[in-house]
């Protein structure tokens, strides 16, 4: 997808991204966060995507991962590219785009390398120490290195070697809606809705959220049903769900795309994310604009966002007995509720997309001077 325009600089002429990251019809968060500047990037910016990892089987990862090679170096090599914007992760990602920004930074184009690993700290630590130095050397060859927290900006530069003055903080963006569905009078007796939304697995903390929903008292849970949404080990849930008798009050779907994401957080009073590891995540973020109190635990980037009962409740990863305990102070206190949510969304507006593009636009610019 191409945006065009002008940009103002000494003379008036085209800034040219060239944007390298997962496929845009893969699912997670890496791709809504390319879709989100690929979309409302400003009139003066150009972005050419070469997507780098596609669905499918192995065999095709590898060629369209060559294909991206071939391309990089053609456009680089064609002069149609003023920046390199690669969008990388931990394990297979990490590996990849050390290729990429070599290349870029062989052809002596300006590399912003923007890391959205929520566990890069341990995949790192179990590397060999000749990987370790390779990466380290490859990242920091970066011009800019885009983090999403000022702790991540303390790990990278502690353990990787980067410069202070090279980790630029840019936490993830978020399409903040307008308007949102006012919040249930704490005189009416209807069910709160909790929802989570991610990948479902251990790291997520699903199945920890299965487990303390299963804790909360039987008067309680009449009035409660939770919704989980997402890709990976939803059938492990499913069946964790009936071997607890929880088929009543919880509802396990597949990933849902963005209208059908929007439709559930226009529905829920609650999200709740208790991960283990984290950078700072767009359901998160997407469920705190929306006006939801949430739950969630201290890890990544999380901690510089909400602050416990404040504009949301914190958790330890892995307790079980402390989350079910924050689940049922939401069902039991519906004005504490709203009043989380209502911070919640305030606390957002910063991370709104329009003020993010302005922010990336004066990186790009910065790499240029």
């Amino acid at each position: 997808m191409i945006i065009n325009c002008y940009f103002n600089q000494l003379n008036i002429y085209q800034m040219k991204i060239l944007m390298l990251g997962e496929s845009l019809d893969r699912q997670g968060g890496i791709v809504s966060v390319e879709k989100l500047i690929i979309n409302q990037a400003p009139p003066e910016i150009t972005i050419s995507h070469i997507p780098t990892l596609p669905k499918g089987s192995t065999i095709r990862k590898v060629l369209v991962f060559v294909q991206a090679l071939l391309l990089l170096s053609w456009k680089l090599l064609k002069q149609e590219a003023d920046v390199v914007h690669i969008h990388v992760s931990e394990r297979g990602s990490a590996f990849r785009h050390a290729f990429t920004t070599t290349i870029a930074w062989i052809m002596r184009k300006p590399v912003i390398l923007h890391t959205h690993s929520p566990d890069f700290h341990i995949f790192y630590s179990n590397l060999p120490k000749i990987i370790k130095n390779v990466l380290s050397w490859v990242f920091c060859k970066s011009t800019r290195f885009i983090v999403l927290s000022d702790s991540w900006k303390k790990f990278y530069i502690e353990n990787l070697g980067l410069k202070p003055e090279q980790v630029v903080i840019l936490a993830n963006p978020v399409k903040f809606p307008l308007e949102v569905s006012q919040p249930i009078d704490s005189q009416n007796s209807q069910k709160v809705n909790f929802l989570f939304l991610g990948r479902i697995g251990e790291r997520k903390g699903a199945f920890d959220l299965i487990e303390a929903f299963a804790a909360i008292p039987t008067e309680q849970k009449q009035n409660a049903q939770l919704i989980m949404a997402g890709d990976g080990e939803g059938q492990k849930a499913k069946d964790l769900v009936e071997k607890l008798n929880l088929s009543e009050y919880i509802t396990i779907l597949d990933w849902v795309n963005e209208q059908q994401r929007d439709e559930l957080l226009a529905k829920a009073d609650v999200f709740v994310l208790p991960s283990y590891n984290e950078g700072l995540p767009m359901a998160l973020l997407e469920a705190m604009s929306w006006g939801l109190s949430v739950i969630t635990t201290p890890v990544g980037g999380i901690p510089e966002l909400v602050i416990d009962r404040k504009n949301g409740l914190l958790v330890q990863p892995g307790d079980i007995r402390e989350l079910s305990t924050a689940m049922q102070s939401l069902i039991a206190n519906q004005e504490f509720k709203q009043t989380l949510g209502n911070n919640a969304r305030n606390s957002t507006k910063s991370f709104d997309v329009k003020n993010y593009v302005v922010t990336l636009s004066n990186i790009y610019q910065s790499v240029l001077t």
